[in-house]
């Protein structure tokens, strides 16, 4: 079970070097180069959305059937057990959200240099004319 986590929190951090990197200020060349590279990396890394709302899913369905354990009938071991699959249940969804959030803002930031190129070719036209 613990395979899929950190498949996905390698997928995050290697999300964030992406974005990290594509913010960077560096020369136009090697931008356009970078996030023609990253645009067609962005096509097939799209199955983290699906993988992402799928943990989700089943910590929700996890969560909705787990055995309470509130009463006086609990021990401390398994009040403290109980507590710890809680915050592991919240730092995933934490970590699924991010890996959806990150991807979308990666997507986005080709997108906008792609349209920034877009417009420059145009003005070069406009400017050759």
């Amino acid at each position: 079970m613990a395979l899929q986590w950190m498949i996905l929190t390698y997928l995050v951090a290697a999300e964030a070097a992406i974005a990290t990197l594509l913010t960077l200020p560096s020369p136009k060349l090697l931008k356009y180069r970078l996030v023609s590279l990253i645009s067609l990396l962005l096509q097939p890394a799209i199955f983290i959305v699906p993988f992402s709302g799928f943990q989700l899913l089943d910590i929700y369905w996890k969560m909705e059937h787990r055995l309470m354990c509130t009463g006086e009938t609990c021990t401390a071991a398994e009040r403290d057990r109980y507590e710890k699959s809680m915050y592991k249940a919240q730092r995933n969804v934490i970590l699924c959200i991010s890996a959806c959030l990150l991807y979308w803002c990666v997507y986005r930031i080709c997108k906008y240099y792609k349209e920034i190129q877009s417009l420059e070719e145009v003005e070069k036209r406009y400017k050759d004319q």
